[in-house]
């Protein structure tokens, strides 16, 4: 799959009215998309492997989105086949007491992935920059006056770049993806809670009263994209009308990624193959091998 029509990556201004949210003519129906899914499952595992192995890099995978656009289901779709040892997933809901004393970087760098590890944020710090600037919230922070005034969020996207800048230049990739989702596919999965019991613990009123702002979400994502989309830490502008699709996409964007960064299991020095040789030799009860296994146990001991 070509990816790059849903790439952006700050070469052009980007306009969020121009990206679709419903699928597009790259594969012939749902099975389709559920088939390429579970084969780019399959692949990311192997690759995870080699990624972890080689340890030289980290990944943290970004995913935003307007409430019910499939966050968490695409988090589960594409990452539950990779080896959970290795794949972190963190969801930030509004920021705590604690939170809010510390600088909004703080409470999502600890959760960084280590080199070897791959790293989910489902929302993140951009939130500072979304829902901060449809409402506002930075008026109300116990801060100096100069730290919330009314360029806050436009000196926040600089900020954004240089630290995703500071990553990229400490071996952390980071790969971002909006879920473009349409006001009325979301009223739909809104619905969705309200007639079917086993989704009633999904629903929430708060849900409904954020969607009176969704021209203003539209214009914060528009600007916070624009402003932060770079070559080294670019946007992915998903459609989210369908689930099978964006769940598909999303794992190419993701292999994609790992691909480009080419892991390797780490070539193994002269002295570990004479290691290997011995433990082989051991194994199959050469008389030779397991004296020399016992003087070193008395090494040891």
């Amino acid at each position: 799959m070509d990816i790059s029509r849903y790439r952006v990556d700050g070469s052009k201004p980007f306009v969020l009215a121009d990206y679709a949210t419903g699928r597009d003519d790259t594969f012939k129906n749902r099975k389709a998309e559920l088939a390429f899914l579970a084969h780019n499952t399959e692949e990311l595992d192997l690759l995870q492997a080699r990624f972890a192995a080689d340890g030289r890099a980290g990944l943290l995978v970004i995913i935003q989105g307007m409430d019910a656009s499939g966050k968490d289901g695409s988090i589960r779709a594409v990452f539950a086949g990779m080896n959970q040892y290795g794949v972190h997933v963190f969801s930030f809901k509004s920021p705590t007491a604690q939170e809010l004393s510390h600088d909004y970087l703080w409470r999502l760098h600890r959760h960084v992935p280590q080199r070897g590890d791959i790293t989910v944020f489902n929302r993140s710090y951009y939130e500072d920059v979304l829902i901060v600037a449809v409402h506002k919230l930075y008026e109300n922070l116990n801060i100096l006056d100069r730290a919330k005034g009314p360029d806050v969020v436009e000196q926040r996207y600089q900020q954004i770049v240089n630290y995703e800048r500071y990553l990229w230049e400490n071996a952390i990739v980071v790969v971002k993806v909006m879920l473009n989702i349409s006001k009325e596919e979301q009223a739909k999965r809104f619905l969705s809670r309200v007639y079917d019991p086993t989704k009633n613990w999904k629903f929430a009123i708060g849900d409904i009263i954020e969607r009176e702002f969704w021209d203003d979400y539209q214009h914060a994502y528009q600007s916070a994209i624009d402003a932060t989309a770079t070559e080294i830490a670019p946007w992915f502008i998903v459609p989210a009308d369908n689930k099978s699709f964006t769940r598909a996409v999303i794992s190419q964007i993701v292999l994609d990624a790992l691909v480009d960064l080419d892991p390797q299991f780490p070539k193994m020095k002269a002295k570990a193959y004479e290691d290997l040789e011995l433990g082989r030799q051991y194994l199959m009860g050469d008389p030779e091998a397991i004296a020399q296994v016992g003087e070193k146990i008395k090494k040891i001991w």
